[in-house]
């Protein structure tokens, strides 16, 4: 059973950073790719970023480009977001995503 447990969220002023982790059970975290997506109040889920079962491909939505960056530890079936220079629109519930399968989500908030 694939289990996926994210962390890594808080509230920090724009600007700031924060670096989330998926930590992944139940399947072989190696063989397949991961997502992050993020929802915002009010608003629909959507793709944030994902990267390929060994890391080497790595896709973000356009706006995420070079603010963010994906990465994977297949030793420690961990994938991770770092996000840099936060702005207010990046606040929302960020979760991860694998084989169809969803985590409790992580909250960020980016405020002044």
């Amino acid at each position: 059973q694939v289990h996926l447990v994210e962390s890594g969220g808080g509230s920090v002023q724009p600007g700031g950073s924060l670096r989330l982790s998926c930590a992944a059970s139940g399947f072989t975290c190696s063989r397949y790719p991961m997502s992050w997506y993020r929802q915002a109040p009010g608003k629909e889920r959507e793709l944030v970023a994902s990267i390929s079962s060994l890391g080497v491909t790595t896709n973000y939505l356009d706006s995420k480009k070079g603010r963010f960056t994906i990465s994977r530890d297949n030793a420690k079936n961990t994938m991770y977001l770092q996000m840099n220079s936060l702005k207010p629109e990046d606040t929302a519930v960020y979760y991860c995503n694998a084989l169809n399968s969803w985590g409790q989500g992580t909250r960020v908030t980016v405020s002044s």
